[in-house]
């Protein structure tokens, strides 16, 4: 009898996914990790997800929290955009962090103007940057505690670009739940966090960034139009990758913007497969959206 009551359960569960998350579930098992998605529609009905509050490692996903915060405290007045911000030597990571701004400034101890720090840091995934930004926002608990007053929950910051240079491990105490990064980028989307200057300027970051092209974008259709903050670990550890990651707005053919998140934590899979299966994904998501669910 209890069996019969368990294979039940199960039948009805099965049943309670959607078509999508069915084909989502498939697409993981090619990472050979832990999958966790989410995504989030305007007017819909589109469900794709999937582990969606896990506590999913962000890496450079992080970006995002930090330029919406940053952004709105300049909308309140804190400080303006072309604020000069102290470069120092201190802010330097050494000696191999991939950092525009550590290369135009291998001395440091200059001004760079805070809206400089923001393209950088979400543009260019910019450690460096990240961190001096970090620094002008309070902290991890600052932006901890803005998240939370924007009642975006399932984030949690704590290691810097410093912390996670030096310990491998201090990339799992930065996690950010798929659900809670789709809200967010769905609130992005539809203009309720920010202004439409700053809203633009984001997306436009966003968009530019030359990072994550074989993720979310890859599949999706030529004229598609993809913003969007990838995270990924800068190597393998013992033969696993930590952390391969991007969440994003795809725009869709009638102006609506689909928030997804797809985040793969410890994958044995190659980087193609990793980055395949994001973009799979995402492909999957896109057209499920155009049939209107």
């Amino acid at each position: 009898m209890r069996l019969a009551l368990l294979l039940l359960l199960f039948a009805v569960s099965v049943r309670a996914q959607t078509d999508l998350q069915q084909q989502i579930y498939r697409i993981a098992a090619d990472a050979h990790g832990k999958v966790a998605v989410s995504c989030s529609l305007p007017h819909s009905t589109l469900n794709c997800d999937l582990n969606a509050h896990a506590h999913a490692p962000m890496q450079s996903v992080s970006r995002l929290p930090l330029a919406v915060m940053a952004l709105r405290l300049v909308e309140e007045g804190r400080f303006p955009l072309d604020q000069p911000v102290h470069f120092m030597l201190g802010d330097r990571i050494l000696p191999d962090a991939e950092s525009a701004l550590q290369d135009k400034y291998p001395e440091a101890n200059v001004d760079v103007p805070l809206q400089e720090l923001l393209r950088l840091s979400t543009s260019q995934s910019d450690p460096v940057a990240a961190d001096v930004l970090l620094q002008v926002l309070g902290g991890s608990a600052a932006v901890n505690s803005y998240m939370a007053s924007i009642g975006v929950t399932g984030f949690h910051l704590e290691a810097s670009e410093h912390a996670l240079a030096r310990d491998p491990n201090a990339q799992y105490r930065n996690w950010m739940e798929p659900a809670a990064a789709a809200q967010l980028l769905r609130r992005v989307g539809d203009g309720s966090l920010l202004n439409p200057e700053h809203t633009q300027l984001l997306l436009t970051w966003m968009r530019d960034t030359p990072s994550g092209q074989h993720k979310l974008k890859a599949n999706l259709p030529a004229r598609a139009v993809v913003m969007h903050q990838s995270g990924t670990s800068p190597y393998p550890v013992n033969g696993v990758t930590p952390v391969t990651n991007d969440v994003g707005l795809i725009t869709l053919p009638d102006g609506r913007h689909l928030a997804i998140a797809v985040f793969i934590t410890d994958s044995e899979a190659d980087g193609p497969t990793r980055n395949g299966v994001i973009a799979r994904i995402a492909k999957a998501a896109y057209e499920d959206a155009l049939l209107g669910n």
